[in-house]
């Protein structure tokens, strides 16, 4: 957990340091730096996406993760949550959503693929290097951040703690699932949903990225089923 918490605290004081900075900053800049970093998550995601070597497992992860996310309303509670934070830290005349930038900050720190292979990583092996790797990321991105979303991206540091380490906790449970190739349609599926949050930070898009997220679950299960059927196996490959 050493790793989760060197992340958890670099969010904490990039996002600091960019509400430092915020004050004074044109608002041509801010919605600058907000479409620069829409276009760096589209080349984060873009990349990790070519990690797949399945497209029909990508397809079934992401139509049966939305599925399961729309019915359990993942992206509303997520933004629920943020509404909370709002209305307990929001200051008045605060031009920016807090909900917008928690929910976004959330996403963008938790959904990548040196999020999961990080995590997974620490747990099975105790090797700290990517999630470390992640942390110093972090610490640039969420000042960014925080200088165009505001004061939510400093709440995200703390589902950033829950999600890293309940990966952390759980790599030993799902290690029977985590092959090479369950891995890399984890990225893979993973990697889209970032597309989908650049898309969305560009303001292109209203996608309900976290609707989604049930599809990095459902990946390595559907790679387990395959591998586990000859005949569905001969299908898929």
């Amino acid at each position: 957990m050493f790793a989760v918490i060197v992340n958890t605290i670099t969010v904490l004081i990039g996002s600091t340091v960019g509400l430092l900075f915020k004050k004074g900053i044109p608002k041509r800049l801010t919605d600058a730096v907000m479409l620069g970093i829409g276009l760096c998550t589209l080349y984060i995601g873009i990349s990790g996406t070519l990690k797949g070597e399945n497209t029909i497992v990508l397809i079934l992860s992401m139509v049966l993760g939305a599925i399961i996310g729309t019915a359990l309303d993942i992206d509303g509670a997520i933004n629920r949550l943020g509404g909370w934070i709002e209305r307990k830290f929001s200051r008045q005349g605060e031009k920016v959503s807090v909900a917008q930038g928690f929910v976004t900050a959330c996403l963008l720190f938790c959904v990548g693929a040196m999020t999961i292979v990080g995590s997974l990583n620490a747990g099975l092996t105790g090797d700290y290097e990517m999630l470390l790797t992640k942390s110093v990321l972090d610490l640039i991105s969420s000042s960014m951040l925080a200088v165009s979303l505001g004061i939510g991206v400093m709440f995200a540091a703390a589902f950033v703690f829950v999600f890293q380490g309940a990966l952390v906790l759980l790599a030993g449970v799902l290690q029977p699932l985590l092959t090479i190739a369950a891995i890399n349609e984890i990225i893979c599926a993973g990697s889209l949903l970032i597309v989908a949050l650049g898309l969305n930070l560009m303001g292109i898009t209203k996608i309900k990225v976290a609707d989604y997220l049930p599809a990095i679950v459902i990946a390595p299960i559907l790679c387990a089923v395959i591998q586990a059927v000859p005949a569905l196996a001969a299908f898929f490959g």
